[in-house]
């Protein structure tokens, strides 16, 4: 027998015998759609009821967000507590949590404040200083970027507004309900949000508590961040917002602050 011989037989017992790997099947058209399917709800699911992407527009929470800042917030374990699935670690509000939600005083509008009262805080501010319960807060990341003096803005609520400070009417008629000995008390199932650029920031001051219901969830992260215009959100022309896009292409790389992201919002 030749060596040529031994090998082919060799061969053959080697493809004959039962532990051979049969060979991979290949994945149909119909396996890959539903595949594709069942990825594309699960990320459906997430992006409804867990993670929600925000884009920050404005400057009323410098320098923790900035405008351009792009965050996913965390939308389940704010949302009221249920039995049906109670391993999520749901849980209140706190104070100082920054959290976004929907405008009491333009619907529709997502909004995102620093709470500063839940219910049953007393606070005022007094030159431009924060005393909640009795006590000054330290505030580290509060800032003052205009520097200017507003009466009804930085001795609230001791200071009764005036016409052209931006109260809305319905404040403006039941805020002395919510007074005692000068503070402001939160009432039950609400907050008191401010921005931390205190001078800028169009607040609870100005249009009253945040209700309960209205909260969306809790900025977690910034996964981008694009240096924006800060009247970039008021263009929703068409021309404008392809203009916009198209600043983004071509400076995506120059443009983007890498050093902001994936830092936790706090």
């Amino acid at each position: 027998m030749t060596v040529t011989q031994d090998k082919d037989k060799q061969l053959v017992r080697e493809k004959s015998a039962p532990d051979a790997k049969p060979p991979k099947k290949k994945e149909t058209p119909m396996e890959f759609i539903a595949s594709m399917a069942s990825i594309l709800v699960v990320g459906l699911f997430i992006i409804t009821f867990c993670l929600q992407a925000f884009e920050i527009p404005s400057s009323s929470m410098e320098n923790t967000l900035l405008i351009g800042d792009h965050v996913f917030v965390d939308r389940v374990t704010p949302a009221p507590k249920t039995n049906w699935f109670p391993i999520i670690p749901y849980r209140e509000v706190h104070r100082d949590d920054i959290v976004v939600f929907l405008s009491p005083a333009e619907p529709g509008l997502f909004v995102v404040k620093r709470i500063i009262g839940v219910p049953g805080d007393r606070f005022h501010l007094k030159d431009q200083k924060l005393y909640r319960n009795g006590e000054e807060l330290k505030e580290p990341y509060v800032i003052h970027s205009r520097g200017d003096y507003i009466p009804y803005r930085d001795e609230f609520p001791s200071v009764a507004p005036m016409e052209g400070t931006g109260v809305t009417p319905e404040w403006h008629l039941t805020m002395t309900e919510h007074m005692q000995n000068g503070e402001i008390v939160v009432p039950k199932d609400s907050y008191f949000g401010m921005g931390d650029n205190r001078d800028v920031s169009y607040d609870s001051r100005f249009w009253g508590f945040i209700p309960k219901e209205n909260v969306v969830g809790r900025p977690m992260v910034i996964y981008w961040s694009f240096q924006t215009p800060p009247n970039q959100y008021l263009k929703t022309a068409w021309s404008d917002r392809i203009k916009f896009i198209g600043n983004v292409v071509i400076h995506f790389f120059d443009e983007t602050r890498w050093k902001r992201m994936f830092h936790l919002v706090k």
